[in-house]
């Protein structure tokens, strides 16, 4: 008998090896589209804001919670 995370990986291994092509094409559709908006978005549009602005941890800790309780 096999384990419980080694019945998970043979259910999705074995439902994703039999996909049609089309199945098959449209993960990668959407693989691609994961990887474009964690990566590349990222990357580009949402920079590091507190990093830039405070050199510890708890001066940033600091900042967000005075942002939290007395937004402007």
């Amino acid at each position: 008998m096999s384990s419980f995370p080694g019945k998970i990986w043979e259910f999705y291994y074995n439902g994703f090896r039999n996909l049609s092509w089309w199945g098959k094409r449209m993960w990668l559709i959407i693989l691609i589209k994961i990887f474009i908006i964690f990566a590349i978005l990222k990357v580009f549009f949402f920079h590091d804001f507190l990093a830039g602005r405070f050199d510890s941890d708890e001066e940033k800790g600091n900042y967000v919670m005075e942002q939290l309780i007395n937004p402007r």
